[in-house]
């Protein structure tokens, strides 16, 4: 929503900037200089890239479109299904998970946290660990594994990232390559009526117009906004990592889903009595001290 909000910004306000000025609006619609500087742009991204990073891109700018999916609520499910199944295993043994982790979507727990099951990537990650961790690998072994899968999934999230910057760094060059043809072809017709040549002139000059705007007003921004959705998605994993390590390592259940709120983003990150409660089965934030002192004596 926000991105949409930004964009019409950014546009309006040139748009706004050129009319205050007394520009006619219609010199800036060159459709021709469009089709160069977009079509190019977009041949060189299908240039440098493989089919799956492209699937990346198209994934990516959806999201950012979409907004972030990793918010408050989120996490704190997140954390609640930590806790029901960790405090499975503390109570009936490791080996109990194994049919949980084996088939998600037919565990009791895991089956009822949807967003959990329908984000395959996240499913596996936390999935896999403890299924490893049945089998026997130890605590700090996994959490080297661990490190390394965040690792590569880091990297394979700014390869798009990466190619789309690079996308936005070539609009202005294909800008002025734009303008170059609209000069070659004012060129041919010298000779005529000044008016021609000036509307030829000013096409050109929309072309580096259009090339610098699309880079720093458009695609630049975007790039950057997926980088920081790809942020977000490492440090909830990084959030999932802590609590199956610090259980493994012999926290108490509730203890790891403290440590692991703890490595929650502040801005998203609930209280330690959202959780508590949330977590002892209260669903809710936790009664204060004294309005509990007081039901307890009535």
């Amino acid at each position: 929503m926000f991105a949409i909000i930004g964009i019409v910004v950014v546009f309006g306000a040139v748009v706004a900037g050129y009319l205050m000025e007394h520009g006619k609006l219609m010199v800036l619609v060159q459709p021709a200089e469009l089709v160069i500087i977009g079509g190019a742009a977009v041949g060189t991204v299908l240039i440098a890239n493989p089919l799956h990073i492209l699937k990346q891109i198209v994934g990516g700018i959806t999201g950012v479109f979409t907004g972030s999916k990793f918010t408050r609520q989120r996490y704190l499910d997140s954390l609640k299904m930590a806790y029901e199944l960790l405090n499975k295993a503390r109570r009936e043994g490791l080996m109990t998970l194994e049919n949980d982790v084996e088939a998600p979507d037919k565990s009791p727990i895991l089956s009822k946290y949807t967003f959990f099951i329908k984000d395959h990537h996240t499913c596996d990650y936390f999935c896999d660990t403890l299924r490893m961790a049945i089998s026997g690998v130890e605590a700090f072994d996994l959490d080297q594994l661990l490190d390394l899968d965040l690792e590569v999934h880091h990297h394979s999230a700014n390869l798009p990232i990466t190619s789309l910057s690079t996308m936005a760094d070539s609009l202005p060059g294909l800008g002025i390559v734009a303008a170059v043809l609209g000069v070659v072809i004012t060129m041919g017709a010298l000779g005529g009526p000044p008016e021609e040549i000036g509307h030829k002139v000013a096409a050109a000059l929309v072309g580096t117009f259009l090339g610098i705007l699309l880079c720093y007003g458009l695609v630049g921004p975007i790039a950057s906004s997926m980088g920081k959705i790809a942020e977000e998605e490492a440090a909830y994993l990084h959030v999932l990592r802590v609590v199956m390590i610090s259980f493994l390592k012999g926290s108490a259940p509730i203890m790891a889903v403290e440590f692991a709120r703890r490595a929650i983003p502040g801005h998203v990150r609930p209280s330690f009595k959202e959780v508590e409660s949330l977590c002892r089965g209260g669903g809710g934030e936790a009664a204060p001290p004294a309005a509990a002192a007081a039901a307890a004596s009535a």
